[in-house]
């Protein structure tokens, strides 16, 4: 028993007057509690392969504020060849063609095939002699029927004495330094 008392006593010297370290690894870190804010963009779903419209979908997010949007857009050449083509199915050539003479391509190509296009029910020639009476009725953008005159450009004489004085004073610099 001595013994034991002796070891114990041994051990708490020891102890009182050794140098204890505790060494301690600390790793800090920052656990999100919750998911940052996200935009979604709605679905537009057009699903008829037979409409003239597309869709267009956006999203932004920045750390405060997110916006999203969608929109339709709608095809007016399809439009105008769906038209077209009911009308021409229908019986109504004439009418057909004339829908596809509003885009100025069309019309510019039915003029230089000699073919012009319908204008108030009047076709071929007589159709021809009414749009180049009436020029406002044409197509934005056609250039079939337009008069080709020669345009006289004004040439305007350029004054190179600015652009010689900053060389020379850009060279009388360059010898200073």
């Amino acid at each position: 028993m001595k013994l034991l008392i002796s070891i114990l006593f041994l051990f708490t010297v020891v102890a009182t007057f050794t140098d204890i370290k505790a060494e301690t690894n600390t790793v800090s870190s920052t656990v999100v509690n919750n998911t940052p804010p996200t935009a979604n963009s709605p679905a537009v779903n057009i699903v008829n392969s037979d409409v003239c419209k597309t869709s267009s979908v956006g999203a932004i997010q920045l750390p405060y504020i997110g916006a999203s949007g969608g929109t339709t857009i709608t095809d007016l050449n399809c439009e105008r060849i769906k038209l077209a083509r009911s009308l021409y199915s229908m019986g109504m050539k004439v009418a057909g063609v004339s829908i596809l003479c509003q885009d100025y391509r069309v019309f510019d190509a039915m003029i230089m095939s000699g073919t012009p296009c319908p204008y108030m029910s009047d076709i071929g020639e007589d159709a021809l002699s009414q749009w180049e009476q009436n020029p406002n009725k044409i197509p934005e953008g056609s250039v079939a029927l337009i008069n080709n005159q020669p345009t006289v450009q004004e040439t305007k004489e350029v004054d190179n004495d600015g652009l010689k004085n900053f060389a020379l004073m850009a060279l009388s610099l360059l010898l200073i330094f």
